[in-house]
């Protein structure tokens, strides 16, 4: 156990030290235009067009580059965004908050529940999902957390919303599905303050077994996807308050060309989950191409700042 715990440490090492390298070559040498024109042909298998956007992805990335509102990027805080949530819908759908870190070291694990969720404030995918903090080895995890904190995600992804948030932790309560199965994430895509579907999530956190539903403002499963697989087997009952929470995504979309609106639905009650504003980083794999076209024709491109 020990070497694996050694092995595991150098291995965080390494991965820190390149990411600091990474990071240092992007800000120096990679300009806003050439990274994303760069990312976008290997995810997408295509040129971007920024000049004349007309897909959703190619508006996606023409926002990245020329759109900012710190509106936008309070509300990309995980932690800042309460506040938002709280003005705009209410303190009832907030997610219980334990405690926000500044730094690893203030995290006192002995003082948290056995379950819990562990969250940085500043970009994506920085999660850790504990199930029971005595199976968790902390010294492993703590490491990747420093990880987090050291590193500005604006400059791996060029989305705008980014650049200025303050790195912290946050953590917050465990949620587990009322039916006992994958915690479910209803996502509303809404534009210029109006949803026009919602997508349910299986599996958000093994990106190996996700699968996506993508579902119209009735609930009708659309023949349409998004980068993963439809869920055939499990049936995902319409949510009796769908309307409140089409009415919620309105409300906190309001005000910005484009927004995913995240909640979750347990025991017939609606929980926030985040706002999003490049959804995949403008990079995901969306079918059929009419789709995209129709998500683009959605998107109305504010004038540039």
């Amino acid at each position: 156990m020990q070497s694996i715990r050694k092995y595991l440490k150098r291995s965080d090492l390494i991965v820190s030290v390149y990411d600091k390298v990474k990071e240092e070559y992007y800000r120096k040498f990679i300009t806003d235009t050439k990274l994303i024109q760069s990312q976008f042909i290997k995810k997408v298998g295509r040129e971007v067009e920024l000049k004349n956007p007309i897909k959703y992805n190619d508006k996606m990335q023409w926002l990245k580059l020329n759109w900012k509102d710190p509106i936008a990027t309070k509300c990309a805080d995980k932690f800042c965004v309460r506040e938002i949530v709280a003005e705009r819908i209410g303190l009832k759908y907030l997610n219980d908050l334990y405690s926000v870190y500044e730094s690893v070291e203030n995290i006192d694990v002995n003082h948290l529940p056995e379950q819990f969720v562990l969250k940085g404030t500043h970009g994506s995918g920085f999660n850790i999902i504990c199930k029971n903090k005595n199976e968790v080895d902390w010294e492993v995890e703590f490491s990747k957390m420093k990880r987090w904190l050291s590193r500005n995600y604006f400059w791996f992804k060029r989305e705008s919303i980014y650049k200025d948030i303050k790195p912290r932790i946050i953590c917050e309560k465990y949620l587990v599905q009322d039916d006992g199965d994958e915690l479910r994430d209803y996502r509303f895509f809404c534009f210029n303050g109006e949803p026009k579907f919602i997508t349910v999530d299986f599996s958000i956190t093994d990106k190996k077994r996700t699968r996506r539903n993508l579902y119209d403002l009735e609930w009708s499963l659309m023949d349409a996807e998004i980068s993963y697989p439809k869920e055939t087997n499990i049936k995902v009952k319409k949510p009796e308050k769908l309307e409140e929470m089409i009415e919620l995504s309105k409300r906190l979309s309001s005000g910005f060309p484009h927004a995913r609106v995240d909640f979750y639905y347990i025991d017939n009650k609606i929980i926030f989950g985040e706002i999003t504003f490049f959804h995949q980083s403008g990079m995901g794999k969306i079918s059929p191409e009419e789709f995209e076209v129709k998500m683009g024709n959605w998107l109305e491109l504010p004038q540039k700042i």
